[in-house]
């Protein structure tokens, strides 16, 4: 797995490649948690496009993360899922308390 990250209006956007499984699942808890410190991010964007495995370890993670944000007032969109990721995302019911957006700018525009 490897992360990407930018700060935009406040906003930390992640940009993970490769599996979201229980190998790498306490890493990226970890790297997303240091990094909203670092960056005092409210909201989260995760950027999904290049994910092409996500097991329940990695839903656990994208969920944990989504509690800690919106307990304090801030949102997590999901963008770009390929579709094997976007059906896990799916049925485990993440895509029905975040949002989904096609591009990385239109979850910004609604963040």
């Amino acid at each position: 797995m490897n992360i990407e990250s930018v700060v935009n209006r406040k906003t930390l956007i992640l940009r993970v490649c490769g599996e979201l499984d229980m190998l790498v699942a306490d890493d990226f808890r970890r790297k997303v948690e240091i990094l909203m410190e670092n960056y005092c991010s409210n909201n989260l964007v995760l950027n999904l496009s290049g994910v092409n495995f996500i097991d329940s370890s990695g839903l656990g993670a994208i969920l944990g993360r989504y509690k800690n944000i919106t307990l304090c007032g801030g949102k997590v969109a999901i963008v770009g899922a390929p579709p094997q990721v976007k059906r896990i995302l799916e049925l485990s019911g993440i895509l029905r308390i975040t949002s989904e957006f096609d591009t990385e700018n239109e979850a910004l525009e609604a963040m």
